[in-house]
This record gives C-alpha cells, sequence and structure tokens, in this order.
C-alpha cells in the first residue's frame, strides 16, 4: 500500500475510531446505540468535593497529572492550569503561545506540554514559560519530565530526550513506523527513576532508558493479523500498568496479558481488543473492549472471572482500580463504580454531559476526573 494512502487511511479511521466507533460497528450507527443505564444497587455514597472548568479537550485526550499537593491540567486553546488538590482553587492559568494538542507532563518543577505542529513549551512551577522547542511531528502523548529530562513522543515514532530545564536535546531515537497507526496517545509510564515502560505500534511493548533513549528490553504481546492492513493495525497504545513486577497492557485488535516487567516475557495472554487500557489490582487486571463489555481476568494466571455488558457502547473511558473499587467514566459523562469483586455496579455519578476518556486520578483521599469539555471534579467514595 502506497505510504502517504496508508497515512490518509490511518487518520481517517481514527477520527472515526476516536469517537467512539469501533471497526466492527462502522456499518451502521442503530448498533453503536448506547445501553440504557441500568439500576444500581446503592452500596456506595460519593460525595462531591469540589469542581472547576479548566478548558475544553477540542478532540484529544487531555489527562491531568498530580505532582506533589497540586494538579497541572490542558485544554486544546493553550490554557494551562495549576490547581490545589485540597480545595480545587487555581493556583495559576497561563496560556500556550499556541493550541494544545496533549496533557500536561511534570515533575512538579516543570509542566511540559505540546501541540499538534510539533511545537513543545514548557513552563515552570510558576507559570512562566521557561522555553520552547520543535520536534517537527504532532505531540498527541502527555510528556513525561523524570529525573530532570523531558520525554516527548511524537505521532510518526519518534522519541526525544529533552533536558528538562533548558530544553536541549539530549537525545533522539527514531522507530520504524507500521503501514497504519492509531492517531492517538501512546502512554509512557515510569518503571524507575531511570527508565519507562511504553507501548509500540505492531503489538509490541518495551522499556527504554530516560539518559540514553535505549530499548532496554521489547516483547510482543499480540501479532498482526488479517489480509488488509486495517485488519492487521494491532498497537499498544493504551496505557500498561503496573504492581511490583507485574506489567499488564493491551492491543487494539490484539491481546491482553500480563508478564515480568524486568524481563518482558508474558505469563498469560489472552485475545482482546482495547485502545483504553488495562487497570490492575492485586488479585485481577480489568480491561473494557471496544463495545464497552468489561472483564476481569484472574492476574496470576489469566483465567476470566466475570464479565459485565450492562455498558455496551458506552464507550468506557480508561478504568481505574482503587481500594476495592473499580472506576471509569463514559461518553455521556457518567462516572461508575463497580465492586472489583464481581464488577457489578454500587454507585454512578454524572460529572457532566461530555465524555471522560481519562482514567481518574487518587490524590489525597479524592477521586480527581476531567471530562472533555472541561470539567475538573474532585469526589470522595465514602
Amino acid at each position: 500500500m502506497n505510504r502517504s494512502i496508508s497515512r490518509i487511511a490511518a487518520v481517517s479511521f481514527f477520527s472515526v475510531l476516536f469517537l467512539g466507533v469501533g471497526l466492527s460497528a462502522c456499518s451502521s450507527s442503530k448498533t453503536r446505540e448506547p445501553s440504557k443505564l441500568v439500576s444500581v444497587d446503592e452500596k456506595l455514597s460519593v460525595t462531591s468535593i469540589w469542581s472547576t472548568s479548566v478548558g475544553k479537550s477540542d478532540t484529544f485526550i487531555m489527562r491531568p497529572v498530580v505532582a506533589g499537593d497540586y494538579i497541572y491540567t490542558s485544554a486544546g486553546n493553550g490554557l494551562i492550569t495549576k490547581i490545589d488538590v485540597l480545595s480545587g482553587k487555581k493556583v495559576w492559568e497561563v496560556r500556550a503561545p499556541a493550541d494544545l494538542s496533549s496533557g500536561p507532563g511534570s515533575d512538579g518543577n516543570v509542566i511540559v506540554v505540546g501541540t499538534a505542529k510539533g511545537l513543545v513549551f514548557a513552563f515552570n512551577s510558576q507559570g512562566e514559560k521557561i522555553w520552547e522547542e520543535t520536534v517537527g511531528s504532532e505531540v498527541l502523548t502527555e510528556p513525561l519530565v523524570l529525573g530532570g529530562v523531558a520525554i516527548i513522543r511524537t505521532i510518526d515514532n519518534r522519541f526525544f530526550g529533552l533536558d528538562a530545564k533548558t530544553g536541549k536535546r539530549r537525545w533522539t531515537y527514531i522507530r520504524p513506523q507500521t503501514a497504519l497507526a492509531l492517531r492517538t496517545s501512546f502512554a509512557m509510564v515510569p518503571v524507575a527513576a531511570d527508565a519507562f515502560v511504553t507501548g509500540f505500534s505492531g503489538g509490541k511493548i518495551g522499556v527504554m532508558g530516560l539518559t540514553s533513549g535505549n530499548v532496554l528490553w521489547e516483547a510482543s504481546l499480540a501479532y498482526p493479523k488479517g489480509f488488509s492492513e486495517i485488519e492487521r493495525m494491532t498497537d499498544v497504545a493504551a496505557r500498561p500498568t503496573l504492581i511490583g513486577r507485574r506489567l499488564c497492557a493491551v492491543a487494539f485488535q490484539g491481546r491482553i496479558g500480563c508478564g515480568d516487567l524486568n524481563t518482558g516475557n508474558f505469563i498469560w495472554t489472552k485475545d482482546f481488543s482495547s485502545y483504553t487500557g488495562t487497570a490492575q489490582s492485586q488479585e485481577f487486571v480489568f480491561a473494557a473492549d471496544e463495545k464497552s463489555h468489561l472483564v476481569a481476568y484472574r492476574a496470576d494466571d489469566g483465567v476470566e472471572v466475570w464479565r459485565n455488558e450492562t455498558m455496551t457502547w458506552r464507550d468506557l473511558g480508561e478504568p481505574l482500580a482503587a481500594g476495592r473499587l473499580l472506576v471509569m467514566g463514559d461518553k455521556q459523562g457518567y462516572l461508575h463504580f463497580l465492586e472489583q469483586s464481581s464488577g457489578k455496579a454500587i454507585a454512578r455519578i454524572r460529572v457532566d454531559s461530555s465524555a471522560i476518556n481519562a482514567a481518574p486520578i487518587v490524590a489525597n483521599g479524592l477521586l480527581i476526573v476531567q471530562s472533555r469539555s472541561g470539567s475538573l471534579a474532585a469526589y470522595k467514595p465514602n
């Protein structure tokens, strides 16, 4: 397939996918009708603590980041906000010189954001711009700021290690492109003081060194299948999760599995397809497939424990496992609380009427969530 045609196909397909329309349902809008909300056995009360507006995400997924006692958010119109976790009070708001396409990355000292035109901006903890850099391609993945290095990942599979204080380029890693790939954020998760784990297109996942950009190990979670380029597209784009040395991840049109962080060897894998990611507890790993069917597997051996199909086509967002709860949003702005052991819904609240794509964050005893329309809200489950 001609590369330029492939690239157009990837963008067109993901434009549909990004709105929550999976491959299996593109032919009929009727099959995409979200299921009606079922009644909930209210075993949990959820108290609203504070709420504020931080700007719309537009067509991008804007994940907030917590550093110390503060939350940092970004918006499509360039707005960057620092917020006190406990009170919800805005410490400052600044506007980047251009519209933004990524959530922020921060270590509490430096806040870094990216744009669809390949610009990267950095601000200090007082909200003052300290540098900008050009990386030449769309930045949809929120930067990772760790150990004095800002890691930038672009849509064309390039990684840049920039000095967090100056923006000076320390290293560049260029990865070969597949014919098609999802046009989305490919999450980067710290695994040590000097390394991070991330997924790649083609069904692979790996650990990269922070100071050098070298790939320390790489493993295949899923393998391309089918005849067309769209059928063979299998990307580990969603955020991998860690508990100790146990690494769990899921691929779009591929597999879900758990393995050893140190070696990259997967202990078990199951056929599965998701672009929203996994959540883990000590016992289970959870994921929602493209139909928003939520599944729990036993983390040690991959045995399916339960399956919840009551939220079909509600386009569930990235899940969070916290305590005994499993929490995730949907495209209508509802936040769902389920028992990890049974998959039964025990509470539901509505943040607003827009989609909640990113996983909630736990900070200082609060559950914090950001919606697509820019509501940032904190709740306390009781």
